[in-house]
């Protein structure tokens, strides 16, 4: 897990997802260089083979897409900018673990597992662990393309109710909104694990920023119970919960040598951002604008 990652060869990908052809993604190339707010030169064949393989193959909903991601990344400065392993981040690492699991589910999908390894609230800065994670996320997807699903697990075993008061509302459903609209994969399901007695108190704040097909995608696993392996074999977790996987201290120390060992991804990222001063429309998108957009461009899967 340590050390420079190296990015998955495209033709690898095309391998892999014989119905997506170099044609494909030139079509989007093409296009790119009509939208000049997008820096079209900085997107990699990896980036455009990623976006179209989760917008289901559309031309028109990777377009619309790839827009909005790198738009919402331009405007989300709290998550988004200057992204690098500071004393804030080291922190949030050493206090929260994120695990990109190796051992995919029975259909191939990946799974990210978090859980805290503290419990005071005032530990918790949900809005650097956000960026932790996306930093992870980019890294992992980097180095393995395209997965054919994304499973997001959060075990609430050390969470207390003074947490909920550390999350402010507006972050929330910016991530929320991120994680429906345009996160650059194909969600499958969100598992909360250990659900505690203020399980119903957290939905409340989540639920008025999800959709509909977000909401169904969300499963809750009460205290001590099994049914996560369901979905997710139990040998692909942490060793410290019963699994095969290594135990969060070595979790937490591999991923921030990781990140900090790609700190030229993240620099490099940073250029894909959007010039809003050269929309075609000529009107810059804000995040008031967003937010009042009814509908949804990506459709989120539901098995």
């Amino acid at each position: 897990m340590a050390g420079v990652v190296q990015q998955k060869p495209i033709e690898k990908e095309y391998e892999k997802n014989p119905d997506i052809s170099p044609e494909d993604i030139k079509k989007l190339r093409e296009w790119l260089k009509t939208q000049p707010h997008l820096p079209g030169d900085k997107f990699t064949d990896l980036d455009l083979f990623i976006i179209f393989h989760c917008c289901e193959k559309s031309q028109e909903v990777s377009k619309q897409v790839l827009d909005l991601h790198y738009t919402l990344k331009t405007l989300f400065t709290t998550f988004f900018k200057d992204r690098r392993i500071d004393k804030k981040m080291e922190f949030t690492i050493d206090k929260i673990l994120f695990a990109a699991l190796p051992t995919p589910t029975p259909e191939g999908y990946r799974a990210a597992y978090m859980r805290l390894l503290d419990t005071d609230p005032k530990n918790f800065m949900f809005a650097d662990s956000v960026r932790v994670f996306m930093m992870m996320f980019e890294l992992w997807q980097l180095e393995e393309g395209t997965w054919p699903g994304f499973i997001i697990l959060i075990d609430m075993d050390q969470a207390v109710i003074g947490h909920l008061a550390r999350l402010e509302l507006m972050h929330i459903r910016i991530v929320l909104y991120f994680l429906q609209e345009a996160m650059l994969v194909k969600l499958k399901s969100v598992h909360f694990l250990n659900a505690p007695s203020f399980m119903d108190k957290l939905m409340m704040m989540l639920k008025p920023f999800m959709s509909k097909a977000l909401a169904d995608m969300v499963h809750i696993h009460q205290v001590g119970s099994d049914t996560l392996y369901k979905y997710v074999p139990k040998k692909a977790m942490p060793k410290n919960i019963g699994g095969d996987y290594k135990d969060y201290e070595t979790i937490k120390n591999e991923l921030l040598i990781r990140l900090k060992a790609n700190q030229k991804f993240f620099d490099e990222e940073a250029l894909r951002r959007v010039n809003q001063s050269l929309r075609p429309s000529g009107k810059a998108t804000t995040v008031e604008d967003l937010f009042s957009i009814q509908g949804s461009f990506k459709k989120l899967d539901i098995d």
